[in-house]
């Protein structure tokens, strides 16, 4: 079995190899050829299933960037909670993929490893952060991939590249060995290729973990149970008002379809209102561009990572040289925007204030989920955007995510669906928000939803 793998991985390195996509940051063939022969004797549910893992994820043995020159010369000296048991499962891990710098962005474009080209079509960004892994499914080259979800890093680039993402209720999945962005919105979750290997994978990662304190003491249920195509009587809002404005047409088109299928499968749609969303991008970036300035600081090149070691004239210069060459345009600008919400004179008029409408956000989300299965609204404005488009605009980047964020706020779960591709081609996600737990709902609803293809 063991050469069978073995051969099968050296067509796909090879096969990687001679694209110029920038899917993997690490394709280490010694490590991997170990790490195979490990696996070998395992007979689980991922037994021979190729799995690629996001750059912020640490495996063992295998260099950690975050996308990021300050961690270039980082190895991993153990495995995040959901490796132990992809592992355990009998899956192989075939390597780390692009991502924008420490998880910071929406196109992939802001990594120090160079930007990730979509699959669907290469003048095209694939969405971001977890661009990387998302196009390594898009592409064929993995069955699996995992990805981290802080405003919307599965579930966008699962739309630009017309995958299937899903970010899991928070506390879900165990966050041990995520590199922390924001810590209170980050989420492990998987990228694949259909709603079915969604819920496989789910059901494998997800679980308590007693070195994880914010994961959740609930169950962990086989979620491929839930696709059964009965969704007649579900009921499904929509908050038709936030489709208003700033909506690409094609995108409209094709999720106004999607409503009409359900319809005809039965299911109850209602109007809803979301009075509280407009605000729900200005809270998530001073909300999480605090904890980033938090979690950043301990990158400071004395414990690990980039070391300026002939900067040593004093500690501060040191500290300075550090961080501007190992950090990047965008994390900069994240650590100066964080820094300020938390500074004195502005933490209660900024960061005080924004927690207050997180909490709003939150409990309009659970009203208004009272009396509903689910959420549903498209998961981008738009298609994917050309390279460049849009780098250097950080307040148009940042709208792309308008429709995502409002999930990590309330910690809710949330799964993108590719519908009917617009007029040029171009994959459309829809996005559906569930109840927290109930993950079994969304998966349901997505896989009838794919059936309609």
């Amino acid at each position: 079995m063991a050469e069978d793998i073995q051969d099968k991985i050296d067509s796909l390195i090879d096969r990687i190899s001679k694209t110029d996509n920038r899917v993997f940051i690490t394709l280490d063939r010694k490590w991997l050829f170990k790490h195979i022969d490990e696996q070998s004797d395992i007979d689980g549910p991922l037994s021979g299933k190729i799995i690629a893992v996001k750059d912020n994820i640490n495996v063992k043995g295998l260099p950690t960037t975050c996308g990021s020159r300050i961690l270039s010369s980082y190895v991993s000296l153990y495995d995040a909670a959901v490796i132990d048991k992809i592992k355990a499962a009998g899956g192989i891990i075939i390597g780390k993929t692009n991502l924008d710098e420490f998880a910071m962005g929406s196109s992939n474009e802001y990594s120090a490893y160079g930007s990730v080209k979509n699959p669907v079509d290469p003048e095209r960004v694939p969405g971001g952060s977890s661009g990387g892994s998302a196009s390594a499914v898009a592409a064929g080259f993995v069955d699996y991939a995992l990805g981290s979800d802080t405003g919307g890093s599965i579930r966008q680039p699962a739309s630009f590249t017309g995958t299937v993402g899903l970010k899991p209720t928070y506390g879900r999945v165990s966050r041990y060995g995520l590199i922390a962005f924001a810590s209170s919105f980050d989420q492990i979750g998987p990228i694949t290729k259909t709603v079915k290997q969604s819920a496989e994978l789910l059901s494998i990662i997800a679980g308590q973990d007693p070195k994880d304190s914010t994961s959740a003491h609930v169950p962990v249920e086989e979620y491929t149970h839930y696709l059964d195509g009965n969704i007649k009587g579900q009921k499904i809002g929509i908050p038709e008002h936030l489709l208003e404005k700033g909506v690409d047409g094609d995108v409209l088109k094709s999720f106004h379809e999607t409503v009409d299928f359900l319809k005809q499968q039965g299911v109850q749609i209602r109007n809803i209102k979301l009075k509280y969303a407009d605000y729900a991008i200005a809270a998530y970036y001073i909300l999480a561009t605090a904890e980033a300035s938090s979690n950043l600081a301990r990158y400071d090149g004395i414990r690990y990572g980039l070391n300026q070691k002939d900067k040593l004239s004093d500690l501060f210069t040191y500290y300075a040289e550090n961080r501007s060459k190992g950090f990047g345009d965008e994390v900069k600008r994240r650590i100066m925007l964080g820094t300020y919400v938390l500074s004195s004179g502005y933490y209660d008029a900024y960061y005080a204030r924004a927690q207050k409408v997180r909490t709003l956000i939150s409990k309009e989300f659970n009203d208004v989920l009272s009396d509903l299965d689910a959420i549903m609204i498209p998961t981008a404005p738009t298609t994917a955007f050309r390279l460049g488009e849009n780098v250097n605009d950080p307040l148009k980047m940042y709208l792309n995510d308008v429709f995502t964020v409002s999930v990590n706020i309330a910690g809710l779960p949330a799964i993108s669906i590719p519908i009917r591709p617009d007029s040029r081609g171009l994959p459309v996600g829809c996005q559906l928000i569930g109840k927290p737990y109930k993950e079994g709902t969304i998966l349901r609803l997505g896989h009838s939803i794919e059936m309609s293809d």
